[in-house]
């Protein structure tokens, strides 16, 4: 086959790189979008639910992670969520803010959002090709020479690396940008999943598997408070999953990598406060001190939670009449309720996981430009790069930010 020459390509047709696509192409760019896949946006259709996460309203450097998170500030305040907002709008995504400040698409629909890129990918005159893997990107004098899996070679004045990271590898993320790069003298940053649950060691899990409650989770360190999150909470078989927990995942595991003892606290019961739930428990016990302790508890909170709560309070009888239940155990009991401590062991693999923590060394890359300060030329969008997101729209939003300048500065 001829070889091909393009102003700008961009190695990955996910949400970051159809957006530098489109930004650098509306910039007067000629762009080539090369993705290894079957077909651009297969990602998109995932995010939210199905439903597309598109930003959120309440934007905030502090809702990103990395090694250096402020690297994040200067794409998010370019093209922050505003402006999003209008860019969709624009292309027919109509929008509407739920709780938490999640803006969604109106039709409740992520494949309405890759249908509009799409759309404005053919009006642009974008080529697109798949099933066009990667392989080898050479620096060469006036720019660079893109090597396929299957030996088709590309050539660019100035490449755009949007290939995501390695979470869903069932969506074919598989952190195959890395070594790209590394080979153009790029720094990794070691990835390890993100927004993702957390395994747990007790072995009572297979008894309380599937159960759901509202309440609040911590992490601890060294019996310090790091972080906490509030929101329904389910039990596995493995551990402990909800979005309070996903939350609270990234900080979990990036401690455990760095050979710490991270320990989980549950409340289950958290709209009462220690003195309101002594008080309600003892009023309970008192209408009948001949209940047994196990029945004194059904209706009142999961009936499959009761003898776990009671045997991890260190009560051997269970159903011992409440009347005979000492001041120590009802402590323990309390204490449980509110205070239940569980020690983290691991996160589940990069197939469980929403994103992708770590990545190519943002010390490399001007924030400015998104362009490499190693590679003139090259440039990088999206989850490639050590900075990821909270839940509800903030990674989503990273790609649009970081597409925007990688795309200006690539086509100019």
């Amino acid at each position: 086959m001829a070889n091909r020459k393009a102003k700008v390509v961009v190695v990955g047709g996910g949400a970051a790189g159809l957006f530098a696509a489109i930004i650098a192409a509306r910039e007067g760019g000629k762009v080539t979008i090369l993705e290894k896949n079957q077909r651009v946006g297969k990602k998109i259709l995932a995010t939210g639910n199905g439903r597309c996460n598109l930003t959120n309203v309440n934007m905030e450097i502090s809702h990103f992670h990395g090694q250096n998170p402020k690297f994040a500030y200067s794409a998010l305040r370019t093209f922050d969520k505003e402006q999003t907002i209008q860019f969709f709008e624009e292309l027919g995504i109509a929008h509407k803010v739920e709780e938490g400040g999640k803006v969604y698409p109106n039709s409740n629909q992520a494949s309405s959002v890759l249908d509009v890129l799409r759309y404005e990918i053919e009006r642009l005159g974008i080529e697109t090709i798949v099933e066009a893997e990667v392989k080898e990107i050479k620096n060469k004098k006036r720019g660079f020479e893109l090597i396929t899996k299957e030996g088709q070679k590309y050539f660019a004045q100035n490449v755009i690396i949007a290939t995501g990271g390695k979470a869903a590898p069932n969506l074919s993320s598989n952190g195959s940008g890395y070594p790209l790069v590394q080979k153009l003298g790029h720094t990794l940053i070691e990835p390890f999943p993100a927004l993702v649950q957390l395994k747990l060691a007790e072995p009572f899990l297979k008894q309380i598997k599937g159960i759901k409650f509202v309440g609040r989770a911590e992490i601890i360190l060294n019996g310090k408070s790091q972080a906490q999150e509030e929101g329904e909470i389910l039990f596995t078989d493995y551990g402990i999953s909800g979005p309070p927990i996903l939350q609270l995942s990234r900080i979990a595991a990036e401690n455990i990598r760095r050979g710490r003892e991270v320990w989980l606290k549950l409340v289950i019961l958290d709209k009462y406060s220690s003195e309101e739930l002594s008080q309600y428990l003892e009023k309970r016990w008192a209408a009948n001190p001949r209940k047994s302790l196990f029945f004194s508890f059904v209706g009142f909170i999961n009936k499959q939670l009761i003898p776990v709560v009671l045997k991890e309070a260190g009560i051997e009888d269970i159903h011992k009449p409440v009347g005979e239940v000492s001041n120590r155990e009802k402590r323990n009991i309390r204490k449980i309720l509110q205070d239940w401590r569980f020690q983290v062991v691991g996160t589940n693999n990069w197939a469980a996981a929403q994103v992708t923590a770590g990545g190519i060394d943002v010390r490399e890359v001007n924030p400015a430009t998104m362009e490499s300060r190693l590679v003139p030329g090259l440039f990088f969008a999206g989850e490639v790069l050590d900075i990821d997101g909270d839940c509800g729209g903030y990674n989503l939003q990273w790609a649009w930010s970081s597409a925007y300048l990688a795309g200006i500065n690539a086509a100019n």
